[in-house]
């Protein structure tokens, strides 16, 4: 699956389809030494550590994985402003709980955010409510995420903001899979992001009640 070999944030002036390059070849060779191809669930218990983070919600609020006790959650790492991959990936996760019915109340989606320059808390917590009213939208100052992309395996490189147009785009390039923790934060898969409705709802139902 599409996962990386790198650790977390740097900061990069390169453009966009250099970041994405880069990505490309350190998630095959990622992928390619641990035997996993690029598009499948793969079982990671005992690989990736437990759940544990500290970041922003909505209204200011602190949040902890203490907070989702009890509950399967499906995390994965992008941004709001993203134009594809992370809509898209939100759009999937919707459809996969919906479709649990009953059992939906059991899971809980987090977008956790590797653009804290634009994505505040708040406006997380509304792009994700366009998807599931159950998602949870967090970020963090830089060395939270940062800690915590690194404590995943999460890659991703910012265009550094230009100071004299703060309010001019900038380029984001992030990795990209669904991480899966159990009732009680243990990780127990690993998704690519397109990886069939079919397959995460069958991966997935195992760890409900």
């Amino acid at each position: 699956m599409r996962q990386p070999s790198t650790h977390a944030a740097a900061r990069s002036g390169g453009n966009k389809s250099r970041l994405a390059r880069h990505f490309l070849a350190g998630l095959a060779l990622w992928a390619g030494s641990l035997g996993l191809s690029l598009a499948a669930v793969h079982p990671v218990r005992g690989f990736l550590p437990d759940l544990k983070f500290s970041l922003q919600g909505a209204g200011g609020t602190t949040v902890t994985q203490q907070a989702f006790a009890g509950k399967v959650v499906l995390m994965f790492f992008g941004y709001a402003s993203c134009p594809d991959i992370c809509p898209t990936t939100m759009a999937q996760l919707a459809q996969v709980t919906e479709a649990l019915g009953p059992q939906a109340d059991q899971v809980r989606i987090l977008f956790v955010s590797v653009d804290p320059h634009r994505d505040t808390p708040d406006i997380l917590q509304a792009y994700v409510d366009q998807f599931d009213p159950h998602a949870i939208g967090l970020t963090g100052d830089e060395k939270a995420i940062a800690a915590l992309a690194r404590r995943y395996r999460v890659a991703y490189q910012i265009q550094s903001p230009d100071p004299e147009h703060p309010d001019a785009p900038y380029a984001v390039a992030h990795s990209r899979g669904i991480y899966a923790f159990d009732q009680k934060g243990k990780a127990v898969w690993l998704a690519a992001d397109g990886e069939s409705q079919e397959e995460l709802l069958a991966a997935l139902k195992p760890l409900l009640h």
